[in-house]
Order: C-alpha cells, then sequence, then structure tokens
C-alpha cells in the first residue's frame, strides 16, 4: 500500500458508468451566480439515464439553497479514484416539504485520476480472525482506510506477511448515518512493530488488502474518502 501522494493527471473525458454513482451517494454542487463559484453538498436521490439526475437541494445556515429553473451547476463526485466532474441546469425544483431538484443528465464528464488508493485517516476499531486454524478473535483497530485496504494497530501479532484473515468493522452509511457492518476477507501484506512511550509496550501494525469486496461496501468506502478529500484534506494520508 503506497503511502507517496500521487499528483493529478490531465482529465479526460469517461463515461457516466465510470463514476459507479450510488443513491444516497455524497455530490460536491458548485452554483455559479456570483463571480466566484459556491461550493456546497448535496445527495444523489436517483437518475433516469439519458434524461436528468435527482438530488437534494443543499442547506445554507439552515434553510434550503435558493435554485431557480434553469441555473447552472457543476457537480463532482469521486469514484475512489477519480475525481469526476460535469455541468448541469437546473430543471425543475421540488420545494418544501421534499426539498429535491431534477438537474439535466451530464452529457459531457471529466475524470482527473489521483492515485491508485487514496487512503484516509480514521479510528475504528475492528475485529480480526485467522481463516485457518482456531485461534480466538483480535480486537484491533484501523488507523487508515481505502477502497483497497487498511492500516491496521493491533496490541498481539496477527499472522505472517500473505496470510489471509476475515476482517469485521462498521462504518456510517449516509445520509441517515446509519451503522453498517463491513466483513471482508484480506491478506497480510506487510508487518512492522513500534513501542509505545507509556510502559514501552509494542504496537503491530499490518497492512492489509481487502479480497472480494462487497460492491456496496466499495461504495461506503469511496463515499469516506471523497468526504475527507473535499471536506478535511487533513485526513488524507
Amino acid at each position: 500500500m503506497s503511502t507517496g501522494q500521487g499528483s493529478d493527471q490531465k482529465p479526460k473525458i469517461i463515461e457516466f458508468e465510470a463514476m459507479h454513482l450510488q443513491v444516497g451517494g455524497r455530490l460536491q454542487f458548485i452554483t455559479h451566480r456570483g463571480i466566484k463559484p459556491v461550493q456546497h453538498f448535496s445527495t444523489l436521490i436517483g437518475y433516469v439515464k439519458d434524461e436528468y439526475m435527482i438530488v437534494k437541494i443543499p442547506m445554507e445556515s439552515g434553510v434550503p439553497l435558493p435554485l431557480g429553473d434553469g441555473d447552472k451547476l457543476t457537480i463532482r463526485v469521486f469514484s475512489g479514484v477519480t475525481v469526476c466532474s460535469f455541468a448541469c441546469s437546473v430543471q425543475r425544483v421540488f420545494a418544501r416539504p421534499l426539498l429535491y431538484a431534477h438537474v439535466s443528465f451530464p452529457d459531457k464528464i471529466q475524470g482527473s485520476s489521483l492515485r491508485a488508493a487514496m487512503r484516509v485517516k480514521v479510528a475504528i476499531p475492528a475485529c480480526i480472525t485467522a481463516i485457518e486454524g482456531d485461534a480466538a478473535p483480535s480486537n484491533v483497530h484501523l488507523v487508515n482506510l481505502s477502497v483497497t485496504g487498511a492500516l491496521i494497530e493491533s496490541p498481539c501479532k496477527l499472522g505472517s506477511e500473505a496470510e489471509l484473515v476475515n476482517l469485521q468493522f462498521s462504518l456510517l452509511m449516509p445520509p441517515m448515518n446509519r451503522e453498517i457492518v463491513v466483513k471482508t476477507r484480506a491478506a497480510i501484506k506487510n508487518e512492522s512493530a513500534v513501542k509505545t512511550s507509556v510502559g514501552q509496550l509494542e504496537i503491530f501494525t499490518y497492512g492489509v488488502e481487502f479480497i472480494d469486496l462487497d460492491p456496496n461496501h466499495y461504495s461506503l468506502l469511496q463515499n469516506l474518502t471523497y468526504e475527507a478529500l473535499i471536506g478535511d484534506r487533513q485526513k488524507i494520508v
């Protein structure tokens, strides 16, 4: 799992399907009314391919963002390894109590690759169980996550390089922050040990790579990475 920060590449035209849009996924919603574009956050409600998309109207200071038919927008989404951007316009606004809008379906989508798998700092309790043998489950902590794997801290040794384990942890699914339990196989890729300053206890760290991750869980990790990318870049490893 590389720790190097990749550089943006030249944007390329991509297909709609390459964005891997999921209902409930977070969108960066950019308006163009003033001299400078203004960024907001929205949620995808759904779409009818080649006709329109349905998005939640962003809130601003506790009130819905005022939108009008024909307003020009830029929508950005993060596919896990690519920032996707397209222009669209508001087709119809559904005010309170619905608070959603139809926007035009994108006809040109630009994608800029960032790096193979951007990682996000986290502090998530997890449980690891060896696939072979009868060892008891180990309680560990995830300290960073990506769509391809994780970095784990453990108070005890977990296994050797290339060994397969079962990993379980929980993520919150937007927009209602419902807890989703993620279960996946993972392969141990590397191991290191450090001593803490308190009592000189050893902490073992492991880089693991996910194997056959559920597509819905992949989407949750995409959202986690996207939120950090556009909301708090200090969380990007």
